[in-house]
């Protein structure tokens, strides 16, 4: 079953982007995304 996630930037706290992710994973998702406030990119954890 899919749930759905929010990634929230690691330097400005902003939450940028929306996703879906199984509900049985261990581990939260980190991605380096684009964050729109810092004008750069950075890592992006999972935050549900």
């Amino acid at each position: 079953m899919k749930v759905k996630a929010i990634l929230v930037c690691e330097e400005c706290n902003s939450r940028n982007y929306h996703i879906l992710v199984n509900k049985d994973s261990a581990k939260r998702l980190e991605l380096r995304k684009y964050c729109p406030k810092c004008k750069k990119t950075t890592l992006h954890k999972e935050s549900r």
